[in-house]
């Protein structure tokens, strides 16, 4: 059977059947395409121990693969194999006699209190040729420093989903198909407010929450990429999108929020990944230690 043809079919049936993102079955087609053409193989039967092998020991020598890419490599072709063997086109998955590394424990980076606060003021004082483009970036960047949502999330907001009345953000589908409430604070939802003004002024009524300035269309996961690229430039701050979530994340708890509230924010299935800002947050650890029932003898 042609390896495209599988690879495709297992990505309908992991849309369409289990439900995954667009970006998860993006990396699932990419992993599989690199594979084949590493392998320089066309058919099913053609995949083997050695060429799976292979495709690790070159990645981790002479692509220097990080270890997170060698788990996503892993993961990928583990499920899609299986995937092929319950359908009956495969009897054994190579995959299992591979070793995954051990994740390296890394602590999350993030912007202080005064770096966030300096890189929203750039955002709002950048000199836009247009109102709206001020507010709605402003209203982006809020919302990532404020609640932690992934990229996609914010991408993927409907205008029904956000309350800026009751204060609350419905995200549906984040990241492993669950749906959530964040609430918003004040200040961020006046940004908001600021932003749907503007927006009905121009008559923007697509669906999407955040609009493009030409067109009646949402905002894109390109025009984000060059509007990070834009404040990175003008502001001087080295970050990433993901960077101004482990942000949320750190400030929140430096703020005194429970590590409970915070996971159920951020979306996390496990709890232990929140964890992992704690050990992050040296103010937070700090600030623990007051609370140590013998500071009272000095």
């Amino acid at each position: 059977m042609d390896l495209e043809i599988l690879s495709q079919k297992f990505c309908d049936y992991s849309l369409s059947i289990r439900g995954y993102s667009k970006h998860t079955i993006r990396r699932y087609r990419n992993v599989v395409r690199s594979y084949q053409q590493f392998a320089k193989i066309r058919d099913i039967s053609q995949v083997s121990d050695d060429n799976v092998r292979a495709l690790f020991y070159y990645g981790r020598t002479e692509r220097k693969w990080s270890v997170n890419t060698f788990i996503v490599y892993h993961k990928t072709l583990l499920v899609f194999f299986r995937w092929c063997i319950k359908q009956g086109y495969m009897q054994n998955n190579p995959i299992l006699d591979i070793e995954k590394p051990k994740m390296e424990k890394r602590l999350p980076i993030k912007l202080n209190k005064q770096v966030s606060l300096r890189l929203l003021e750039v955002v709002y004082n950048y000199p836009y040729e247009y109102k709206f483009l001020r507010y709605r970036n402003h209203a982006i960047f809020s919302t990532f420093i404020f609640t932690g949502l992934r990229k996609q999330e914010l991408l993927n907001l409907k205008f029904t989903d956000i309350d800026t009345e009751n204060l609350t953000i419905f995200v549906k589908q984040g990241k492993g198909n669950k749906d959530r409430i964040v609430p918003i604070s004040y200040t961020l939802a006046q940004s908001l407010k600021r932003y749907q003004e503007e927006r009905k002024r121009l008559n923007k009524t697509n669906p999407e929450y955040f609009s493009s300035l030409r067109g009646n269309i949402g905002f894109t996961e390109n025009g984000l990429k060059k509007l990070v690229d834009q404040v990175r430039k003008s502001s001087g701050v080295t970050f990433s999108v993901h960077k101004l979530r482990h942000t949320f994340a750190t400030l929140m708890l430096e703020g005194g929020c429970d590590i409970y509230s915070l996971s159920k924010m951020m979306g996390h299935s496990d709890i232990k990944t929140t964890t992992i800002y704690l050990s992050a947050s040296a103010e937070h650890l700090r600030g623990q230690m007051v609370k140590h029932p013998l500071n009272d003898l000095s």
